[in-house]
């Protein structure tokens, strides 16, 4: 008998966040994320988002042992000022058996009903700078610490259940070393005298500080139009401010501003943390810090995590700035190889800016839907 018991206690969100690590002990490809991370993401007093949104969570049980979770999440900001009736669901983990992925759904449909919502989607999080979508192909591929992994039956068990496809996003891969350079090269020279533009790169975390706001201005306006987005707070901002910024090599953070400083583009690439996530197992200390640290340093495989410019600016090559200031960047920390995180299938502006890359779509994953 599958039994649901809803996260009320720190041990509680303690046993919510860890169950993945023993689903997946044995999965040579999952990322684990960092503990303390990840309950703060969970905790309505130290994430901004349950500002504008509420979230319940759901262990279940079989025979006294977890074997499934779920997130239940209400973002207000998109039912009242976007008028889109969801239900979301995230953190979403199951042993296979697919009367525990029900018993779990279910519930998170039951809370979709009490506030008359209209459908239920996920698995996503409280905005679109959180982890989203299921992994339906590329489950031999090592995960990331932006992306959710999750074993190939979950797509079963949605099917079974009724759910339908409503997002698919992609994720690639290219070869740094076989980049076009000369082509970036004579590109940059061009939009820069064309458009009186300047590239803005940094050596120091400091000095990307006071461009941040800016930035986080710029990715909602850029991002405005895609139908999954969700304005960013200003206190989210704030807090992927804080979040982030000791992951990043600030030499892998680029901006274009105007002949009146005004930022026209930017995008933030991440090295890639997950063997190093995977032998931290999910704690900082008293080590963990150092394996991250060093791989901050010395990654040899980039992530571009977010790139965003100005809606008068797009389809004008602007980017070809950003990937000329990013080859001298790579060049010198020896990055060999970049994978681009999900974007949306059908975001036709964000492929073309990769259309002079020769890339290989190695994952696909979706978001589910289901009319309440």
């Amino acid at each position: 008998m599958i039994q649901l018991q809803e996260v009320k206690n720190k041990k509680d969100l303690k046993n919510f966040v860890t169950f993945p690590f023993s689903l997946y002990k044995d999965s040579k490809y999952w990322v684990p994320p960092i503990i303390s991370d990840e309950v703060a993401t969970l905790s309505a007093d130290k994430n901004p988002a349950f500002q504008h949104a509420e979230a319940r969570y759901f262990l279940a049980y079989k025979n006294k042992q977890i074997v499934g979770r779920v997130a239940a999440i209400i973002n207000w900001t998109e039912i009242n000022e976007q008028k889109v009736k969801k239900m979301r669901f995230g953190w979403f983990d199951t042993i296979n058996d697919v009367d525990v992925s029900k018993a779990l759904l279910n519930k998170v449909a039951e809370i979709g009903k009490e506030h008359k919502l209209e459908y239920i989607e996920g698995p996503v999080g409280f905005s679109n700078l959180d982890k989203n979508g299921a992994l339906t192909e590329g489950f031999d591929h090592i995960g990331t610490m932006a992306t959710w992994y999750n074993h190939a039956y979950y797509i079963d068990h949605l099917e079974q259940l009724g759910y339908e496809t409503e997002k698919e996003y992609i994720e690639s891969k290219f070869s740094f070393i076989d980049l076009p350079v000369e082509r970036f090269v004579r590109a940059n020279d061009i939009i820069l005298k064309r458009f009186k533009l300047k590239a803005g790169t940094f050596t120091t975390t400091k000095e990307i500080v006071p461009h941040l706001d800016s930035m986080f201005n710029l990715f909602n306006r850029s991002y405005s139009k895609l139908s999954s987005f969700v304005p960013i707070s200003d206190a989210q901002r704030d807090y992927f401010k804080k979040k982030f910024i000791n992951f990043i090599n600030p030499e892998f953070i680029k901006f274009v501003f105007d002949e009146h400083d005004k930022m026209v583009a930017f995008a933030i690439v991440l090295p890639s943390f997950s063997e190093a996530l995977q032998e931290t197992n999910g704690k900082l200390f008293p080590f963990g810090f150092l394996k991250l640290l060093k791989a901050k340093k010395t990654s040899k495989t980039a992530l571009f995590y977010l790139i965003g410019v100005e809606p008068q600016y797009q389809n004008k090559g602007v980017t070809a700035i950003i990937f000329n200031e990013f080859h001298k960047s790579f060049t010198k920390f020896g990055v060999e190889t970049c994978i681009r995180l999900p974007e949306l299938a059908d975001n036709l502006a964000s492929h073309q800016i990769w259309k002079d890359f020769d890339t290989r779509i190695i994952k696909r994953r979706k978001t589910f839907k289901k009319v309440l």
